[in-house]
């Protein structure tokens, strides 16, 4: 089971040419479910209720809370080590819990989140929108002028809980520190919630209460937005249909903040095996065979999936240079070091049972939301949401899941 792909391209080489040339190679049948992104964890659920389902999940974030319904994939990583070499610590950080040494899933893949930007709006107003307080101030300058404004999430869905919490760490805020213990009760998280508030209250509007995972997309592409935070599937989608705005929109690595420049990734493909999974060898072997067609599915993906074996698409900055479709042809050069400024959604810890509820829980949005629309004060909302973030993770200290 896994998701519909934003690009289609990708499904249409995952599901008809790769699982059928591999199922016909290994003498197995393959069937796949391809479903919604918000289904994915409400159907994981179902069959954990059972345990009866697919024997392979793939989920968008790390899966850590349900640690204890899968099987232990070291011999995933080290099968893959023994062929192809190291993965990126990105991919170590979000399916290894180093309490319990346990690697609850295998990433063979993730996706950055760089910067989608109106280039003609921003070299009008003559700003680069290379840090948070540049973003801020263009996109004042922007909404102003053209009514046009800044498209950041503060809704419960995905877009928005990874690019806030790209602003806690630019604050030098987080969730948790780099032990893994609760760290978001501080004073850079209280800084970050004042931006937060001014950036919304200056450039943005209250549709980014409401929003779903694809509403950013539609507001650039209809020539509504000036910037948001997202995967090349903007890009792509406008490249692929024709839509004229698309050439206006340019990509840019993460801001700068008082303490950091880096990107919570978009996406973090990550691969679990039940259990009670009806062929738990035949699974293991075709997630080695996948980090293997890395370079395939790079290409099918058209630069949306990042490989966690970046030595397995030894040609990957030359593809990235020059693409065809792009406009200018270096658009997606900016992902020549995107596995230097892409992190986590734990960092600067690794993922954990703790990390995955409070992402699901929506809590940093929440907290983000009730303080821009002025529903509560900076200091009442980091007092309200640390104390659930403390008790999420005093119950999984409980359990001896985090340390």
């Amino acid at each position: 089971m896994q998701w519909n792909h934003f690009v289609p391209a990708f499904d249409e080489w995952f599901n008809k040419k790769f699982v059928v040339e591999w199922g016909e190679k290994n003498d197995t049948e393959v069937i796949v479910t391809n479903v919604g992104m918000t289904s994915i964890e409400s159907r994981a659920e179902a069959e954990i209720a059972k345990k009866l389902g697919h024997d392979l999940c793939m989920f968008l974030s790390p899966p850590a809370s349900y640690e204890d319904h899968v099987i232990d994939h070291k011999d995933i990583y080290a099968e893959c080590e023994r062929r192809f070499g190291k993965p990126l610590d990105i991919a170590i950080r979000s399916t290894f819990n180093p309490t319990t040494k346990k690697y609850f899933g295998f990433s063979d893949s993730y996706v950055p989140d760089p910067v989608n930007f109106r280039k003609d709006l921003w070299d009008e107003v003559g700003v680069r929108p290379d840090s948070w307080d540049a973003i801020r101030e263009g996109g004042r300058r922007i909404k102003d002028r053209h009514g046009i404004p800044v498209g950041i999430g503060m809704s419960n869905e995905l877009d928005s809980s990874m690019a806030l919490r790209s602003i806690l760490l630019a604050f030098g805020a987080g969730v948790q520190d780099a032990d893994g213990r609760p760290s978001l009760k501080s004073r850079n998280t209280l800084e970050a919630l004042k931006y937060g508030r001014a950036l919304f209250t200056e450039a943005m509007t209250d549709e980014v209460f409401s929003w779903d995972a694809s509403s950013n997309n539609r507001q650039m592409l209809a020539g509504k937005g000036s910037l948001t935070l997202n995967a090349i599937s903007v890009t792509r989608t406008g490249e692929n249909e024709k839509i004229p705005v698309a050439s206006r929109i340019a990509l840019g690595r993460p801001a700068r903040g008082p303490a950091a420049a880096v990107g919570v990734m978009h996406l973090m493909n990550a691969y679990a095996i039940w259990k009670f999974a009806r062929n738990i060898e035949g699974a293991k072997k075709f997630l080695v065979d996948l980090a293997g067609a890395s370079r395939s599915a790079f290409l099918a993906s058209e630069f949306y999936n990042f490989p966690t074996y970046p030595q397995l698409v030894p040609d990957l900055q030359q593809l990235i240079a020059r693409d065809a479709k792009a406009q200018p042809p270096d658009k997606y050069a900016i992902f020549s070091d995107a596995d230097k400024w892409t992190v986590g959604v734990g960092h600067p810890g690794y993922a954990n049972g703790a990390i995955d509820e409070i992402w699901k829980a929506w809590l940093v949005p929440k907290m983000f939301a009730d303080v821009a629309s002025s529903r509560m004060t900076p200091e009442a909302a980091l007092d309200m949401y640390s104390a659930q973030v403390n008790e999420i993770f005093a119950r999984w200290r409980a359990r001896r899941k985090v340390a």
